[in-house]
């Protein structure tokens, strides 16, 4: 184990060194100095913290592990407080587990796999605020009954206890899938804005995971790219797949077209960096 394994694993899991503190106990600064090699003999204990948020109890370093010298010191003092959440190989977490994670981490839980999720940008949020308000404004208009909401919100596809899930926004029609907890069940409409860290997930797994589970819609808002793909999982020809940019007015097929959200206004409407 070395840092060049460390850090590959750590962008694996999409960990942040703040989330990876969090769930290791090992300060950011301890972290920081041996990810980028300044640390070359990292004290056992701390190496072992990492390993076991990183690759699960089976991969953590024994004392002979070529990472630690010959007088590595052995008795560091990892914070107590931040317990090893993560002790399984990834593919076998529950939500049990899932729900034992700091209520502070963005999270998913995919097929027992825990995927992690920085911040999000202002941009992501801002897009998710004007979708937001164009499907509540048109629900209530038409005195509807769905409800509309953004993550944070645990949204369980299968019912099952192997995958959580967060879209961006969840329209859902039926109130007898909603807990207290979130969702249990496939919401009708599900829409997820790119960020380069999520991209591949949000157009490969998810995509399957939201189709099989019964999602009627699904929407990929892509803003560096400046595109919409739509897809729609209804009908003999499921799916199909609609392709939009932010110049363009896109209906909702769930509401046969009566509601068409304009890009071209909401990209109107966004903050523009090179404006500040």
């Amino acid at each position: 184990m070395n840092s060049e394994t460390l850090n590959k694993r750590k962008r694996e899991l999409g960990l942040t060194t703040e989330q990876l503190s969090q769930l290791s106990g090992v300060p950011v600064g301890t972290i920081n100095k041996i990810l980028n090699g300044e640390t070359r003999s990292p004290r056992y204990h701390t190496l072992q913290a990492l390993g076991k948020v990183l690759f699960g109890e089976e991969g953590a370093p024994s004392e002979n592990d070529q990472f630690l010298s010959a007088d590595a010191d052995l008795s560091c003092e990892v914070r107590e407080s931040a317990a090893p959440y993560l002790t399984k190989r990834q593919g076998e977490y529950t939500v049990e587990d899932y729900r034992r994670l700091p209520e502070d981490l963005r999270a998913e839980l995919i097929d027992g796999t825990l995927i992690f999720s920085e911040a999000p940008t202002f941009t992501h949020q801002e897009l998710v605020t004007e979708l937001l308000f164009e499907l509540q404004m048109f629900i209530r208009t038409n005195q509807g009954s769905c409800r509309v909401l953004p993550a944070p919100l645990d949204v369980q596809l299968d019912c099952d206890d192997r995958t959580v899930v967060q879209p961006d926004i969840a329209l859902i029609g039926q109130e007898k899938k909603i807990t207290q907890r979130g969702i249990c069940g496939a919401p009708d409409f599900c829409i997820e804005i790119v960020s380069d860290a999520s991209r591949k997930r949000d157009y490969g797994i998810k995509m399957q995971k939201y189709m099989n589970a019964g999602v009627r819609e699904y929407w990929i808002v892509d803003p560096r790219r400046r595109k919409i793909v739509c897809y729609w999982f209804e009908g003999e020809d499921a799916p199909e797949i609609m392709m939009y940019t932010f110049d363009d007015q896109i209906p909702v097929r769930i509401y046969s077209g009566r509601l068409e959200i304009d890009f071209r206004q909401i990209r109107r409407r966004l903050w523009k960096e090179e404006s500040t």
